[in-house]
């Protein structure tokens, strides 16, 4: 079994997978202003035998500081993805920070074809800097 770096996660819940990565975005955070903007990627897989939906969100996010944030909404990116299974739905987003270093988790709450809700985990990952800055 391979390490996931710490900028990523991958976690399979109720036949749905998860894949994130994070990324640093220097030309949109001003660190001396305590602005650190990080950007992530996720890609939702229904590997699953049957369809689902993507009803809402609820992340968990965390700084350095002991900051903690919890933003909770419907769908994704203004949308709420329907996956046949096979299928999978990719979504880029941001978060800005006060600190260069934070973490990030959740779930999405999901439906059946037959309305049937389940949580699905989004696993923790690190929102840093490659570099700290002096």
């Amino acid at each position: 079994m391979h390490e996931i770096p710490l900028n990523q996660s991958d976690i399979l819940t109720h036949g749905i997978r998860v894949q994130t990565e994070s990324y640093f975005i220097p030309e949109r955070s001003a660190p001396m202003r305590g602005l650190y903007l990080f950007g992530y990627t996720i890609n939702i897989i229904n590997e699953g035998d049957s369809p689902a939906k993507l009803l809402s969100r609820h992340w968990h996010i965390n700084d350095i500081l002991g900051n903690s944030e919890e933003v909770q909404g419907d769908g994704v990116v203004g949308e709420q993805p329907h996956l046949l299974p096979g299928q999978s739905f990719e979504y880029s987003s941001f978060c800005p920070l006060p600190t260069y270093k934070g973490s990030m988790s959740g779930t999405y709450t999901m439906q059946r074809d037959d309305e049937t809700e389940f949580d699905v985990a989004v696993g923790p990952f690190q929102l840093f800097m490659n570099q700290v800055m002096n």
